[in-house]
């Protein structure tokens, strides 16, 4: 009788990890920034360059053609888990699109080589990725690869 209240404790354990509503299934998550202090942060941290975001006029640093435009239409949402992991660790995935010789050096980000994270409070990667999400408009595809019609 034990062993079997001890099996249904750990089954239901199990269930309750699997359950969708559950908040801690859900994964890290930083708290909410502000997107206004976002795009503060970008220009303090001189993100522009090398970044540009698209609709956001700033005034150019003296370092050549900002490389990797951020923001403006997607064909999917960029999540917050991607975009801190963007912010912290640029290595882990390089920007699509780009010639690797022109953002990486020895498969290391040149945004690595910035060293942000020994700069960067943790109120600013909360507010840039606030103000990053923000700048992405979603445009859904009219249907998948594999054939399913999108419903929005």
């Amino acid at each position: 009788m034990r062993n079997s209240l001890i099996l249904v404790a750990f089954l239901s354990t199990i269930l309750m990890a699997c359950d969708p509503g559950v908040e801690a299934s859900r994964g890290f998550r930083l708290p909410d920034g502000d997107p206004t202090r976002g795009e503060e942060a970008f220009v303090e941290l001189r993100c522009h360059a090398c970044h540009d975001v698209e609709g956001l006029q700033l005034e150019p640093i003296d370092v050549g053609e900002p490389l990797v435009t951020l923001g403006g239409q997607t064909a999917r949402v960029r999540t917050y888990g991607e975009l801190v992991t963007s912010i912290i660790n640029p290595s882990h995935k390089l920007a699509d699109g780009y010639p690797v010789e022109d953002i990486a050096r020895v498969g290391e980000s040149l945004m690595a080589l910035a060293y942000l994270n020994e700069v960067m409070t943790v109120q600013q990667l909360v507010d840039l990725v606030a103000f990053l999400q923000v700048s992405y408009e979603v445009d859904p595809p009219d249907s998948d690869p594999y054939g399913y019609l999108y419903f929005p």
